[in-house]
């Protein structure tokens, strides 16, 4: 019967994606933002909390235009974020950031595209001592998911679009976070 031989190498494929080192999910990178909203004193002492979490240069993102409500003028830099591509790092400071999250995330946090972010008021949460002089900001994380063979997309040579099956979806990337940190996601926020 040809639907029984269809079913069953439907299963044996179902196995095999599971299976597949190819499929397996992880940290592409993870951006930290701090958004101050003013240039001067306190943007770079922003810049100062982002590379004492990471050791890395942080880089200042500009007005797009001028808000006078919100005091804020074009190209005037108002915020710093660094970008973090080393996987073991990323990992270490997202699983600091969702310990002050208590591992829960709401289903908004996951985008369509299988990338999920959220937010901390605290930076001190992240067991960086808290200094007076520094002040304390709040940051954004945000947490791009991949799977091998990405770099298709991506590369000079020969470049390529990711195949339909091989894209990452929400319930992918909610399944990756449930399985990796045992997370929590909730509906809305209480």
């Amino acid at each position: 019967d040809i639907s029984d031989s269809t079913r069953a190498w439907s299963s044996i494929m179902a196995e095999e994606k599971t299976e597949n080192p190819m499929r397996a999910i992880r940290i592409h990178k993870l951006v930290l933002n701090i958004c101050v909203g003013e240039s001067g004193d306190r943007l770079t002492k922003a810049s100062k909390v982002l590379e004492q979490l990471t050791g890395q240069q942080p880089i200042f993102s500009k007005a797009r235009y001028t808000v006078r409500t919100f005091g804020i003028r074009r190209n005037e830099k108002i915020s710093a974020h660094v970008t973090i591509g080393n996987r073991d790092k990323a990992m270490q400071i997202l699983e600091s950031g969702l310990k002050v999250k208590e591992f829960e995330l709401l289903k908004r946090n996951f985008s369509a595209t299988g990338n999920f972010g959220f937010g901390i008021s605290e930076h001190i949460d992240l067991g960086i001592k808290y200094d007076p002089s520094t002040g304390i900001y709040g940051m954004d994380f945000y947490v791009v998911l991949e799977r091998p063979g990405y770099r298709v997309s991506r590369r000079r040579k020969q470049q390529a679009k990711i195949g339909k099956n091989h894209k990452l979806t929400k319930t992918d990337a909610m399944k990756w976070f449930q399985s990796t940190f045992d997370g929590v996601i909730l509906n809305k926020a209480y």
